[in-house]
């Protein structure tokens, strides 16, 4: 099914709802802006929708008077589809970061994009999304952007595992993988970086105000992330080459045996060991140590159950 068709799909129903005397089919294919039999097509399907069970009483039920369509069920489809807030959050980020990516030349549609997902997420500001989705940790932060002056944070690196202080100049707030970042630009290292806000110890905001120097290329908002994501390293047969074309790779180098090399960032070691186990025999893991050692545990485990039956 096209996407065009589901989305007047999704319309049809409180479309008709909100004309309880019924509507002819021409007048409904006039507004939809497709042909008659489209839309005596689209009501057919529309008989075999509905709710769990998909019994009497379950499905959508249509009348036709004369050339007039009106609804008698509409199993809860009486409203147009509305983004719940985490949906139209994550929408936005996707948009913005799009927005943000040099070479990308079409902003205008980015920006249109934009204003329509804020008119069908409602009328929530964008900043409550944010303090909704990332916790209250962000509330502070997102007013601190907000009051366009700079601030001295102190902050814990996980990386390095050190404690600084440094003076910054808020851009933003963004929420990327659960967690609230605060990207700014940080004079002590002279670029743009992003802070997450569960790691900032103290923040003061200063009498002074926030001159965000920008980048002439600047990264997207959330392409830190990538930095932070676990490499691993693994040697791959000629039956696993298709995992090559399907993910991301950092690196793919051919060896004498005919294995592939390949290095990539996974989202957390756990999900890398299904991910290796999948593949057979067809994958070795090579690094990280942590890697290798969980996967030989899981297949030993595995053929431990075999062997006793």
């Amino acid at each position: 099914m096209s996407t065009s068709r589901l989305a007047r799909l999704l319309n049809l129903v409180p479309y008709l709802v909100n004309r309880p005397d019924g509507v002819p089919v021409t007048e409904i294919a006039a507004d939809f802006d497709v042909p008659a039999d489209q839309i005596q097509s689209d009501l057919t399907m529309l008989w075999m929708c509905g709710l769990p069970g998909y019994g009497p009483g379950d499905l959508i039920d249509l009348a036709f008077d004369g050339d007039g369509v009106r609804v008698l069920f509409a199993a809860g489809m009486d409203r147009p589809v509305r983004l719940a807030a985490h949906e139209a959050l994550a929408l936005s980020v996707a948009l913005r970061v799009l927005d943000d990516t040099p070479g990308v030349g079409d902003r205008a549609a980015i920006a249109s994009a934009l204003d329509k997902l804020a008119a069908a997420a409602g009328e929530a500001p964008a900043d409550v999304t944010v303090r909704e989705t990332a916790g209250p940790g962000a509330e502070r932060y997102a007013d601190l952007v907000a009051s366009g002056h700079a601030a001295r944070i102190t902050y814990y690196s996980a990386s390095r595992d050190t404690t600084s202080e440094r003076v910054v100049d808020p851009i933003e707030v963004i929420v990327a993988d659960g967690h609230a970042y605060l990207r700014a630009w940080c004079r002590t290292a002279g670029e743009i970086r992003q802070f997450r806000v569960d790691r900032i110890d103290a923040c003061a905001e200063l009498d002074e105000p926030s001159e965000p120097l920008r980048l002439t290329n600047p990264p997207a908002p959330t392409a830190f992330l990538a930095s932070e994501l676990p490499r691993i390293e693994l040697l791959l047969g000629p039956g696993a080459k298709g995992v090559v074309d399907s993910h991301p790779c950092d690196s793919v180098t051919g060896e004498a045996d005919g294995r592939r090399r390949v290095t990539m960032r996974v989202r957390d070691l756990d999900w890398a060991r299904r991910f290796v186990l999948g593949l057979g025999g067809e994958a070795e893991v090579v690094a990280p140590a942590e890697l290798r050692e969980s996967v030989r545990q899981t297949a030993s485990a595995a053929l431990a159950r075999y062997s006793a039956a």
